[in-house]
């Protein structure tokens, strides 16, 4: 263990990666996940982190962010997050720049982490020795034979006991698609995402014929930004089927109103938007504060350590893409086994290893 290890260099870089086809969910479509990955440097370690989002933030990184780093105490993960929410005060702390700092702020608890030589849910504290997880794509292009094989898949193959499917940009077939969703998957948990692509009577309508196929999870049915249109829907829908949203949440204030609002029965935050490891944990104690479950969204290999720490953790998000991306570019990606993701506790920090020459390939 090192007393005191100041920080040197940090560094991001993005890259850009195929998705293995067209995907598209109620409001967007895409062929393509950028990727932006920090590493920082003290003591002869390196720490590792990463956002999903625009590349931009890779420059906000290496050109404001690291400067303010240098020579700081590795050790002083806390004293870093603030400077960093300070200095972008006026350019806004939301969208690019909290996906910058996150990506940093993960990045440095791995650094602390290695230089203590701990794995990082063991520095952290754990609750729980590994995290359940639920397979998450079905994609509204795919077509029924697609979307059952692939929620199947995460059943049989990975022993998931919940599957998501994207439903929202065209209604009309949506009760189609979740009936040969139902047909695949038997038993299984049915969890349905509209990415706010709904009105509030037509996400009522449909929770009727949710309920009726057994889904248990209806996330975003209208945007996160209307707390008072989700309020009313967790309210009047079908006491079986559970509203949850969050994802979009870029700080703890953002998270603070959505609970104090009533707005969903999940919360759900995700590690690389709302403030990396720090931003986490503090989701993780609002959320025990009101006596609602947190639910961790995508990238899964940065949240299997923190989502080991926090304690009222419902699951986590398995997404096809970043499943799929972060075993192409980490040794050490997280996968599940049994349902679950468990972290290797023989590995410091959060066991990742950058794969610097299959990296090189999507480098932006």
């Amino acid at each position: 263990m090192r007393a005191e290890a100041k920080i040197g260099r940090v560094h991001a870089a993005a890259f850009k990666v195929p998705t293995d086809g067209p995907e598209a969910d109620g409001t967007l479509a895409w062929s393509e996940t950028v990727i932006v990955i920090v590493q920082a440097e003290a003591g002869g370690e390196t720490g590792l982190g990463y956002t999903y989002g625009a590349s931009q933030g890779a420059g906000l990184v290496n050109e404001k962010l690291a400067s303010l780093l240098k020579d700081g105490d590795a050790f002083d993960v806390g004293a870093a997050h603030r400077h960093m929410r300070q200095h972008v005060r006026n350019m806004g702390a939301s969208g690019i720049a909290a996906t910058a700092i996150s990506a940093v702020d993960t990045a440095l608890w791995d650094l602390k982490a290695k230089l203590l030589g701990l794995p990082l849910a063991r520095l952290l504290g754990m609750v729980r020795s590994s995290v359940p997880v639920y397979g998450s794509g079905g994609f509204t292009n795919y077509d029924d034979g697609r979307l059952r094989d692939q929620l199947a898949g995460w059943v049989r193959r990975d022993g998931c006991q919940w599957v998501k499917m994207k439903i929202g940009s065209d209604p009309d077939r949506d009760p189609e698609r979740i009936a040969a969703a139902r047909s695949a998957i038997g038993s299984a948990g049915l969890f349905v995402d509209a990415n706010g692509a709904l009105s509030r009577k037509r996400a009522l309508a449909l929770a009727e014929h949710c309920a009726a196929q057994g889904v248990r999870w209806f996330e975003e049915p209208v945007s996160s930004d209307d707390l008072e249109g989700l309020r009313l829907l967790r309210d009047r829908m079908p006491a079986a089927v559970e509203v949850a949203a969050g994802e979009y949440a870029w700080n703890l204030d953002d998270i603070r109103r959505m609970l104090q609002a009533g707005a969903v029965d999940v919360q759900q935050a995700d590690a690389t938007r709302c403030g990396g490891v720090s931003g986490f944990l503090g989701a993780g104690t609002l959320c025990e504060a009101h006596h609602i479950d947190l639910s961790g969204h995508c990238a899964p290999s940065v949240h299997c350590h923190v989502a080991c720490a926090v304690p009222r953790l419902r699951h986590l998000e398995y997404f096809h893409d970043h499943v799929r991306l972060e075993s192409m570019l980490f040794d050490g990606a997280a996968r599940a086994h049994d349902g679950v993701i468990t972290p290797d506790l023989s590995r410091p920090g959060l066991g990742l290893t950058l794969k610097a020459a299959d990296a090189a390939r999507y480098a932006l």
